[in-house]
């Protein structure tokens, strides 16, 4: 079987899967880029490789994600490393990363991400802002470790770690307040349709009580208090939770409340300041 054979063993030409198929031989092969898998159409694959190729495909349709298979996904301008414990970044997640850069905060701005997973969103900023003091913070300890790896990966050894439920994983009396808290937590209510269709990612990040509301609004609540005056919270939500988010927010004591649509026009970032100092 050689390359542009292998590319053929699964999907329609201009599918996703014959990039899903295109994605796996540069990871299997070692091949930097598209091009250089094109020009390499008619080389050979060896047994191992072969074997290899199709048993990540025979994994892919069972319903694993290909970041799974390959152990690694992109996010923003980062390859960050997954493993089971955490969620497949996602693309539409890249628009709360590209928000929160937009706002006039502090040259230093201390900055949190909540629920970091892979440390997608608290080392994108990191690697955008190197003045920034960004925390990110993970309830689940083999979920935090990825994050770290992930920091080392990248050499962004500025960024800490805490362990803990969201804020939890500080101790009031001893952390400053932060200008800004970021977070995509989970969202989904656990009987959504949608929830088949993950199966292989770990349910606890994705899943809330209250129409997939609570965490948000235990978030939001509890934020408030760690915010500077002039503190955003920037979150991320599914596409039919904005109005909920913001009754929360307002609810809450925020201002300037805006929600922000993702790369496919869904309502997905909702984010807020806090303008006093109460």
């Amino acid at each position: 079987m050689n390359i542009a054979q292998a590319l053929a063993v699964r999907g329609e030409i201009e599918s996703y899967q014959r990039q899903e198929n295109a994605w796996l031989l540069q990871h299997i092969l070692g091949i930097a880029n598209a091009l250089e898998l094109k020009i390499s159409a008619d080389i050979e694959l060896s047994i191992e490789h072969e074997q290899q190729y199709l048993a990540a495909l025979a994994r892919i349709e069972a319903g694993e994600p290909l970041a799974y298979v390959t152990g690694s996904q992109p996010f923003w301008t980062l390859d960050l490393n997954v493993t089971a414990d955490t969620l497949v970044p996602r693309p539409d997640t890249e628009v709360l990363v590209e928000t929160v850069l937009l706002l006039a905060l502090p040259e230093n701005a201390r900055v949190v991400d909540l629920g970091t997973g892979t440390g997608a969103i608290a080392l994108s900023l990191a690697s955008e802002r190197p003045s920034w003091q960004v925390v990110a913070t993970d309830i689940y300890p083999p979920t935090l470790a990825v994050a770290q790896g992930n920091a080392v990966k990248h050499g962004l050894d500025q960024v800490q770690f805490a362990c803990g439920a969201w804020l939890d994983a500080f101790d009031s009396s001893s952390c400053a307040k932060f200008d800004l808290i970021v977070s995509n937590p989970p969202y989904i209510d656990a009987d959504d349709v949608h929830m088949s269709a993950l199966a292989s990612e770990p349910e606890r990040a994705l899943v809330a009580a209250k129409q997939g509301l609570a965490d948000i609004e235990q978030i939001i609540q509890q934020g408030r208090d760690w915010l500077n005056p002039m503190g955003w919270m920037a979150i991320e939500h599914g596409y039919l939770q904005a109005a909920d988010v913001q009754a929360i927010y307002l609810q809450a004591g925020f201002e300037q409340i805006r929600t922000v649509q993702d790369y496919g026009g869904n309502d997905r970032v909702t984010l807020a300041v806090k303008t006093t100092s109460s």
